[in-house]
């Protein structure tokens, strides 16, 4: 009798995994790291909202540092039974409206300006000094000039949301126009390119990561515009709720207005991050565990 010990030639060498086995356990290891911080997450935010709901329920005084049943009851009464001032979704549109409005004014005037003296090195010069004082100006405290100026409807709360975004947005639109390879701008003009062309086919598209990283604060800031604009003055938005609830010592319902503004802020943010992936596909990806730092 005698035995086949030979040995098949699927696998001559089982050290060597092929590719499909590395893809498959990165994938494994990307997914229950993903699983992991979601988990973790969840953990601190569970812990963060027992320990205030016991302290509030033993220690601290409700009235001043609310709970957070206190708060959900808020939210609950304001979204199935209304507020005192109108539905919540109206309030919400309120401030959404006058934050998109403003931010997308501010955003296109701080792209121009941004790219146009980032381009002119002679008349980035000549205004710097002015650009400088203007950007020291605290201009949350211009809010209340606005109100004067223009009343408690719209356009107060949009010219607060635009000055807020226009810097965010504009520095960093100026420095991506100066950050552009200049051996890029030099081959193009060889070439026959016009001023137009560099600009529409170079200097934009060189810019554009830092004008997309920018709208990620400045919509930030457009919300904290359009929310200081109501509270110094206005007739709706949450804002105005937020105002409202510190004149009546409704701790709860400043948490809530918080908490629907903080919502909008994440929603505006996935918006805005997926519009990026969109525009900037043709940038080298990165790997998946600096993708999902902080």
């Amino acid at each position: 009798m005698s035995l086949d010990l030979t040995v098949g030639p699927s696998n001559p060498n089982p050290r060597i995994e092929d590719e499909a086995s590395i893809i498959a356990r990165q994938k494994t290891r990307t997914a229950a790291r993903r699983r992991n911080v979601w988990l973790l997450r969840l953990a601190i935010l569970v812990a963060w909202l027992g320990l205030w709901e016991i302290a509030g329920r033993f220690w601290i005084d409700p009235f001043f540092y609310s709970m957070p049943s206190k708060i959900w009851e808020r939210l609950t009464e304001w979204f199935t039974t209304g507020t005192d001032f109108g539905t919540i979704w109206y309030q919400i549109l309120v401030t959404v409206e006058e934050a998109v409005i403003g931010f997308v004014l501010g955003a296109v005037a701080g792209v121009i300006c941004g790219v146009i003296l980032g381009r002119s090195a002679y008349l980035a010069e000549v205004l710097a000094p002015f650009i400088k004082a203007a950007n020291a100006m605290p201009r949350i405290v211009l809010a209340a000039l606005f109100v004067i100026w223009f009343g408690l409807g719209l356009s107060s709360k949009v010219a607060t949301v635009f000055v807020l975004v226009f810097f965010a947005v504009f520095f960093n639109a100026f420095t991506g126009a100066r950050e552009v390879d200049r051996n890029l701008i030099d081959n193009a003009r060889i070439l026959g390119a016009t001023r137009w062309q560099v600009l529409q086919s170079i200097v934009l598209p060189s810019a554009t990561s830092w004008i997309l990283s920018s709208l990620h604060v400045a919509f930030g800031f457009a919300l904290i515009g359009a929310v200081v604009g109501e509270y110094t003055g206005a007739k709706a938005g949450m804002g105005f709720l937020i105002a409202n609830a510190q004149g009546t010592f409704d701790t709860a319902g400043v948490y809530a207005g918080m908490i629907v503004i903080m919502v909008v802020a994440l929603f505006a943010e996935w918006l805005i991050s997926s519009a990026e992936r969109k525009l900037l596909r043709w940038r080298p990806q990165v790997s998946a565990q600096a993708s999902q730092g902080i």
